[in-house]
């Protein structure tokens, strides 16, 4: 079983390094999780992310709550949750403070423009995994393996989302209930 500390520690690293917003911290929790640790498979991480997606609140919060309690329960839970909100809260009154104070200083606005665009780049790498995963469940180098279902989903669901600027739960739950009837079906 894996220590409260561990599981502390863990989503400290988390807490301390989360920037550039909710889906920025994707990847890093992907990291952490999946690859430094082995606590949890690919698989279990977008599941996790599915959900996160469909509950209230933070993302970073969300996790670390699931994620804990899957490791050691309601203590884990808690371990992981503070550990993240801690330094975040903390790094943020700071930020605030010093952006208020600096914030016409031509290098913090670039500082800024930059971290923005990194953001976008981290989320694109946990968006092209988590797609990857979804159509080519046996990787891609079994292209004969693509789920045509999910592909499909995939592109209507962007489509619906762009084209009628629906409200992204409406379209995760259909994509859920079609998933569903499929599986029921053996399709």
């Amino acid at each position: 079983m894996i220590s409260i500390l561990e599981i502390f520690l863990n989503f400290l690293k988390i807490g301390l390094f989360a920037f550039g917003g909710a889906y920025a911290v994707i990847p890093l929790i992907e990291e952490q999780m999946v690859t430094n640790t082995g606590w949890m498979t690919f698989t279990e991480f977008s599941d996790l992310v599915a959900i996160d997606e469909l509950t209230p609140g933070p993302i970073i919060i969300n996790s670390s709550t699931f994620i804990g309690m899957k490791l050691a329960g309601v203590p884990g839970a808690i371990a992981a949750t503070l550990a993240c909100v801690i330094p975040g809260a903390i790094i943020a009154l700071t930020l605030v403070w010093l952006y208020q104070k600096y914030k016409e200083i031509p290098v913090i606005n670039e500082a800024i423009r930059v971290l923005k665009c990194m953001s976008v780049a981290l989320i694109f790498s946990v968006l092209i995994k988590m797609f990857l995963s979804a159509v080519f469940p046996e990787g891609i180098a079994a292209l004969k393996e693509i789920n045509i279902p999910s592909l499909i989903m995939v592109i209507v669901s962007f489509y619906v989302l762009k084209k009628f600027k629906t409200n992204p739960l409406f379209v995760m739950l259909a994509c859920g209930c079609i998933t569903l009837l499929l599986s029921f079906l053996n399709l």
